[in-house]
């Protein structure tokens, strides 16, 4: 195999049934990004959908983990084929596909991700992910070690959820708190005990597919009793949560 060539470590972890621990990057800056990785998250998930980036403003931030232990991930603002092709050919290996809502969405979600006969993926001979042509070995291996987690955050993600983890080809089912707590009818309220009690279903889906399940959950509390449950893709927090709180702790500090 090309020395250029990374396999994707953290699928391979998730699928062992490993505890991952992230972080979401929502500030679009290669600079807070690059922090970011130094801090040792097993991965770090770049917002598309409610962030403001896009191709453009992803390529730095991933040339800003370079040399990072962290795993990127990323998702885009929906699951479309060609969006979803454009993150991948500029260099991500892990998709967080949201607002997954049946078999046929996940199925078009893995499809997306895969090159024919089994995807749909475009084919471009050169780009970033494949090392601008440099990796030989690209398109032999490269289905193998594409991550794909689908995001379950409405009433009919919730009804589908078996039919959505038993789809070949999902990684992680995972967990949209604020979504799933609107949908539900608790908007603001991720730990009322309806949703909790949703949630819980939820990763119990998953384990009993063979599927890791996960979640956003920046409040400590929240993300042991999740781990508990047995969420092993769990993100802890975000850059902007974690920037806006220190701001704020050390302006609280001088105030008079």
């Amino acid at each position: 195999m090309n020395e250029k060539y990374v396999p994707n470590t953290l699928r391979s972890r998730l699928k062992a049934g490993e505890l991952t621990i992230g972080c979401w990057s929502a500030l679009g800056s290669p600079i807070a990004t690059e922090v970011l990785g130094l801090a040792g998250f097993d991965w770090l998930l770049l917002d598309g959908e409610h962030a403001p980036n896009d191709v453009l403003s992803f390529i730095p931030q991933l040339m800003a983990l370079k040399d990072s232990a962290s795993m990127p991930i990323v998702r885009p603002p929906k699951n479309d084929p060609v969006v979803i092709k454009r993150l991948l050919d500029i260099g991500f290996y892990n998709i967080l596909v949201p607002y997954v809502e049946s078999e046929e969405d996940a199925l078009q979600a893995v499809a997306s991700t895969r090159y024919p006969p089994v995807g749909i993926r475009g084919v471009s001979v050169s780009h970033r992910n494949n090392g601008y042509a440099t990796i030989p070995d690209y398109f032999k291996v490269i289905n193998d070690n594409i991550g794909v987690m689908v995001q379950v955050e409405s009433r009919k993600g919730v009804e589908n959820v078996e039919k959505i983890a038993a789809v070949d080809g999902v990684d992680v089912v995972f967990v949209g708190p604020g979504d799933l707590s609107a949908a539900l009818g608790y908007l603001g309220q991720p730990n009322h005990p309806e949703v909790q009690k949703v949630i819980k279903d939820i990763f119990a889906v998953a384990k009993k597919y063979g599927k890791a399940s996960g979640i956003l959950a920046p409040v400590e509390e929240d993300a042991r009793c999740y781990i508990e449950w047995g969420a092993t893709f769990v993100a802890v927090g975000s850059d902007l949560g974690v920037f806006r709180g220190a701001t704020q702790q050390l302006r609280n500090k001088f105030k008079a």
